[in-house]
């Protein structure tokens, strides 16, 4: 698995992961208050199959810096420039896929497509309470400054997706925290691009505990063999 290593423009502390393989590249974002710690067995299991996985964290906070979800999405940008790829699939758990999601709308030429690992909805949503989410991956430094970054950019909320490009909708059936209602609301708006693969049994942190039911259909929709 490959080492946890730091980008730092501007001083922002930007945490990645880069698994350098042979296929395609996939961008992968945790949800909110994780670390990129949690994404490993998945990004180890799309590694096997010959998969460019890379992970981005969220920069960590800055005294006196409040970035809205623009800069969020501007740092994954960063990373993907500092790294060299061109035209990867971009996604991620939760309100990681909203920052791709916002990342792709103002830079849709970079993106070869979107991957959703639930939908994240307009509001902060904590942790369910049968949330399966192991202590280390959490980071509550971040979640301040991650909501912050929510309420200043209000029009996240609108329901909308880049033009043109192809999207991915993983969802756990029991999620209590991205429930399947919001990928359905956001595949309405262009159901010809827009396929949602649905995990029964699975919950908030299907990525994790679900690994081989997450993987199967990226590698199938991606087509890499």
């Amino acid at each position: 698995m490959a080492e946890i290593e730091t980008f730092e423009p501007d001083g922002r502390a930007i945490p990645y992961a880069d698994d350098r393989r042979n296929g395609p590249a996939l961008v992968l974002l945790p949800g909110q208050g994780l670390n990129i710690g949690y994404l490993g067995p998945l990004a180890e299991a799309l590694a096997e199959e010959d998969f460019h996985v890379v992970r981005i964290g969220s920069r960590r906070p800055q005294a006196g810096v409040e970035p809205t979800m623009h800069d969020l999405a501007q740092d994954i940008i960063d990373v993907m420039d500092h790294l060299g790829l061109a035209f990867p699939w971009v996604g991620g758990h939760g309100f990681g896929g909203t920052v791709a999601r916002i990342a792709s709308l103002g830079h849709p030429g970079r993106f070869g497509g979107l991957l959703l690992l639930g939908v994240d909805g307009p509001e902060d949503a904590a942790a369910s309470a049968a949330s399966e989410i192991p202590e280390n991956a959490r980071k509550p430094d971040l979640v301040a400054m991650q909501s912050s970054a929510r309420g200043a950019t209000p029009e996240i909320g609108a329901l909308e997706v880049p033009p043109g490009v192809p999207i991915l909708i993983i969802q756990g059936a029991d999620d209590e925290v991205a429930p399947p209602a919001n990928g359905q609301a956001l595949a309405a708006i262009a159901p010809e691009r827009i396929s949602v693969v649905t995990i029964e049994g699975a919950r908030d942190l299907f990525p994790l505990t679900h690994v081989g039911e997450t993987a199967w259909p990226i590698e199938d929709y991606l087509d890499w063999d």
